[in-house]
């Protein structure tokens, strides 16, 4: 009697925070190949391996950077490729990323992960079904709300059938919810700027899906008693709302009379695409105004919203609203004299402190690194290297026009910073929380000049 064969999967590499970069890497690996094969691209010839490459990685780690144009380039069925690509890699960085934070032990706090439980009915590392039915159930239902608005709106207004209206209102909202930039236009929303019933619910879908499904799972059972609210949940929450209205803010007052962004508009139109610039920075990666044409002050605060990015355990990137809003409390606590790292009624313990000052300062390394790399082998100017090295570490796949002309050695840096800007700061979290040793001495202390 022949027995079932069974995967094994080495020990070394079974590790979650080992296996979480490793299954990312695997799927990009096989988008390649889906999109290299000639029914993916349109017209005659094969995709070209560069093009097939950067498009699975950009997808994989929702991100949405594109060197050809997604629309005229791939064929339906590439874009479909791309639509699926996106959804699996959103839904796994959600649920992979809860399913960590739950293995760490506390990494978003007892509460948080008590509600997550619950939700999810997971009672231990092994029942990760119900997390991701849980997960694609929350996905699927936003989507399929922002798709319904936008396809009506499409075939009301800008298509004549409803195959293209109901395929443009799918793929918008797949891009939306994922926080990925693609688009089937070749100037992504330019064509419906102002629209405030495309723009707004586009710009909703990106700020729920930058949220994290631990929030959205705690605030689905206690929405109505913000003051029972984890941490976690607050600094979430509350930072994701003031990010927006700072962002939008800043995006209206620097750009009111620039004629090739909002000047010349109404009033209306600006306040719809002022909305869009203080939510899009964050990871969202669709446009309806060219980021190549704005004030160098504004693509400098689009670098900042960039870099921080949106909620952990979603579909957003950079260093995460609470890792920011941390060092934040920090540099408070230290400017006070405080000997304590307080956030409302709680104490944040060092452990914590530490990881949030590791990531951020590994994440501006490696921006910096990357920049230098990306300009050395280019003839850009900074400005424009540094908004797509923070857009692609950030995965937000904002670009002022420069992705598609970048140098294949160029293409290879940014792809690599795709991916450690989406896996990267997740497993560098768990593996600080992980590696967590109790010290069985302590050598004396030392006071070096600071400052």
């Amino acid at each position: 009697m022949l027995r079932p064969l069974r995967l094994k999967i080495p020990a070394s590499i079974s590790h979650p925070v080992r296996l979480l970069p490793l299954t990312f890497l695997a799927l990009i690996v096989v988008g390649t190949l889906l999109l290299l094969l000639p029914v993916a691209r349109e017209g005659t010839g094969s995709p070209s391996f560069m093009a097939a490459f950067f498009t699975s990685a950009s997808a994989v780690t929702v991100t949405g950077l594109a060197t050809v144009d997604t629309g005229a380039y791939w064929s339906q069925t590439g874009q479909g490729i791309i639509l699926a690509l996106v959804e699996i890699g959103g839904l796994g960085i959600i649920a992979l990323a809860t399913l960590l934070g739950l293995f760490i032990g506390g990494r978003l706090g007892l509460r948080t992960s008590l509600v997550a439980q619950a939700d999810m009915h997971v009672v231990n590392i092994g029942e990760v079904r119900p997390l991701f039915k849980r997960v694609a159930f929350t996905m699927l239902f936003f989507q399929s709300v922002t798709a319904f608005v936008l396809t009506l709106r499409y075939r009301g207004e800008y298509f004549d059938s409803w195959p293209s209206a109901i395929w443009h209102g799918v793929f918008d909202a797949v891009m939306a919810f994922n926080n990925a930039g693609f688009s089937l236009n070749s100037d992504s929303l330019t064509g419906y700027a102002g629209d405030g019933l495309i723009i707004i619910p586009i710009s909703i879908a990106v700020f729920i899906g930058a949220v994290g499904f631990p929030v959205l799972a705690e605030l689905f059972q206690g929405w109505r008693n913000p003051a029972r609210w984890t941490i976690h949940t607050r600094l979430t929450v509350w930072g994701s709302f003031g990010l927006l209205f700072f962002g939008a803010a800043a995006f209206l007052l620097l750009e009111w009379s620039n004629p090739a962004t909002l000047g010349g508009q109404g009033l209306g139109h600006k306040l719809v695409t002022g909305i869009e610039g203080g939510i899009m920075p964050r990871s969202g990666g669709l446009n309806s105004f060219d980021w190549g044409a704005v004030r160098p002050e504004s693509l400098n605060i689009g670098v900042i919203l960039m870099f921080i990015g949106g909620g952990s355990a979603s579909t957003a990137g950079g260093i995460k609203i609470t890792t920011f809003l941390l060092l934040a409390y920090v540099i408070w606590a230290e400017l006070r004299g405080d000997p304590d790292i307080k956030v409302g009624t709680r104490s944040i313990g060092p452990p914590v402190v530490r990881t949030a000052i590791t990531i951020a300062l590994l994440a501006v390394m490696l921006v910096t690194v990357t920049t230098l790399l990306v300009m050395l082998m280019t003839d850009f100017d900074f400005d424009d290297v540094l908004f797509e090295c923070t857009s692609a570490f950030a995965t937000a796949g904002l670009s002022t026009g420069i992705t598609p002309d970048l140098p294949a050695n160029a293409q290879l840096v940014i792809i690599v910073l795709m991916f450690a800007g989406r896996v990267g700061t997740i497993a560098a979290a768990g593996a600080f929380v992980l590696r967590r040793r109790i010290s069985r001495y302590h050598l004396p202390e030392e006071q070096p000049i600071i400052g």
